[in-house]
């Protein structure tokens, strides 16, 4: 079965979905799957692209090939491309392909892309359109799960819960008296004030407004719209390096506002940074005291929500073959004050543990509100909503509040949804697997193509089966914990297990070998950072809440393990 990986996009996101496309390659099973990789690039070419891309450091390292040694951009900054000059820049990488073509090429979309276009509905009609099933949840749960205030509206119908929250649209925001609108939202919803744009993920977009400062509190909005004041008196004394660096920096998806910006004052469109670079000098010589930037992708609207405090969680659900929905351990974040892009991506000091600490039934009720809002929301295949459990009061238990579900849930190979399909006893390799036959099973629900897919999925329960049949030889891998290079030896062990579990021909297991014994490692306590923790874990009963989802999850256990 050919499986076209979706990867890039023309979201903020598309660093991260980069990452996730190679994850998707490196594990999906390549005895029942041939991947064909799909790089989407920011203008919405579908381009099959070359191996020899695939392990550069990201996108602006191989595309657009980048003419201007000063500035590294993505390729909506070359907008004076000639149509031929365009094809130029994608037949260095791949060949282009166009969605009535999908067919010749794979058999379902495997969709790691995220943000708007890719998670909102948008690339899933498209492939509807063109009847290409694809992974992941259908239009109804995308365009939902894309829409942080239709979000908290919805699941608080669901679950009745209450959390503050206000929105201010873009024209109101220019026209409002901004010290009014900040003194009315601390009486609204206190200090700090989470700033949200409702339409990002990945923690785009999200400040939080912890001080009493109008300042702190405009530029916060302001960058929720995607808006940036440039101060051209501050901009006179900068060195050339200075301004290089700035202009450079709007370029960055994950802390700029990313080209193309627009002149608020002119309407003019600005596509390289070299351009603002000239425009904002201009500007200054002439005497005007600010330039205000804003981007061609930017919000209508922003959310402003009450700062929660509590123990933050994430809880991923999956589906059993029925479509009844079952949240996994949830896993808490305990050690930085905000999860936000840097600790998700960029951090190595983020703490984890599954599931969270507090007693049994509020994990019970965290799964059980996690799974009524999936199902009740119109999400199916897979998703991860995040919430907190705020602290007991008096004689009142602590409460589960709920925000921002998460369709296509991140792809690096240490993210939140495979640690927790871990716990369940499925590798990454098996969870891809998951995903690809659950998306069959649920775009068969909506009545359209159905005999077909039908097919599709009755070929792949085959070879599911006849792979059961083979009776796969162990191989294992032996991590000495008494020997001195022990760490090194636990990534070795990992990368080895994920490789070997992809390929279908043995059966990879990791052996961990003490002073007194011998080890044979489940999937889930691969997952820890170092031996130690392994052996910390190994020495501990599994928690009852784990071993209450393991016999819910049976029967997708067995089915894909």
């Amino acid at each position: 079965m050919k499986i076209g990986i979706f990867f890039g996009g023309p979201s903020r996101e598309r660093e991260v979905s980069f990452a996730g496309g190679r994850t998707a390659l490196a594990h999906i099973d390549k005895s029942l799957f041939y991947p064909v990789m799909v790089f989407v690039d920011g203008l919405g070419n579908f381009i099959l692209i070359r191996e020899e891309f695939l392990s550069k450091g990201s996108i602006r390292a191989f595309y657009p090939q980048q003419t201007n040694p000063t500035f590294s951009v993505y390729i909506e900054s070359l907008a004076g491309l000639s149509d031929e000059e365009r094809e130029q820049q994608i037949s260095a990488i791949g060949q282009r392909i166009q969605p009535q073509e999908f067919s010749q090429y794979f058999d379902l979309a495997f969709l790691a892309m995220h943000g708007p276009d890719c998670e909102d509905g948008g690339i899933q009609g498209l492939l509807e359109w063109y009847k290409m099933p694809y992974t992941g949840p259908g239009l109804m749960g995308s365009a939902v799960g894309i829409n942080k205030i239709l979000q908290n509206e919805l699941i608080a119908l669901v679950n009745g819960q209450q959390k503050k929250t206000s929105v201010i649209s873009r024209p109101d925001w220019d026209q409002a008296d901004k010290a009014g609108v900040f003194e009315s939202l601390q009486g609204l919803l206190g200090l700090p004030i989470v700033v949200k744009a409702p339409h990002q993920g990945s923690s785009i977009g999200v400040v939080i407004v912890r001080e009493n400062d109008l300042n702190q509190f405009t530029k916060a909005v302001d960058q929720c719209f995607f808006r940036q004041e440039i101060d051209l008196e501050s901009w006179k004394q900068f060195s050339e390096d200075e301004k290089t660096a700035f202009v450079q920096e709007v370029t960055e998806l994950d802390s700029g506002i990313g080209y193309p910006v627009v002149i608020e004052e002119t309407g003019e469109f600005i596509y390289h940074p070299k351009d603002l670079l000239e425009k904002a000098d201009s500007w200054a010589a002439s005497g005007y005291r600010t330039l205000v930037i804003g981007s061609a992708n930017s919000e209508d609207d922003v959310l402003f929500e009450e700062f929660v405090s509590g123990q933050e969680f994430s809880c991923g659900v999956i589906q059993d073959d029925d479509g009844t929905a079952v949240a996994l351990p949830p896993t808490e974040i305990y050690n930085v004050t905000s999860f936000d892009f840097k600790s998700k991506y960029q951090s190595n000091t983020t703490k984890k543990r599954i599931p969270v600490e507090t007693s049994l039934e509020h994990n019970r009720e965290i799964q059980l509100s996690v799974a009524d809002v999936f199902t009740r929301l119109g999400m199916n295949v897979c998703a991860r909503i995040d919430g907190f459990l705020t602290p007991d009061q008096a004689s009142e238990p602590g409460k589960v509040l709920l925000h921002d579900p998460n369709t296509i849930p991140g792809m690096s190979p240490t993210s939140l949804i495979f640690k927790q399909m871990a716990e369940i006893g499925l590798n990454v390799t098996q969870a891809i697997t998951y995903f690809i036959r659950q998306s069959l099973r649920e775009r068969i629900r909506t009545g359209k193509d159905t005999i077909r897919l039908r097919q599709q999925l009755a070929d792949l329960d085959g070879r599911m089966a006849d792979r059961k049949n083979l009776h796969l030889p162990t191989e294992e891998f032996l991590v000495d914990t008494t020997a001195e290079a022990v760490d090194a030896a636990w990534l070795e062990a990992k990368a080895w297990y994920g490789f070997h579990g992809a390929q279908g021909q043995t059966k990879p297991v990791v052996v961990l070998k003490t002073a007194q014994d011998r080890h044979e490692l489940p999937v889930n306590l691969l997952f820890k950072d170092t031996v130690s923790e392994a052996l910390e874990a190994l020495a501990k009963p599994v928690h009852l809440l784990i071993l209450e989802t393991r016999e819910r999850a049976r029967t997708i256990t067995e089915r894909y393990s």
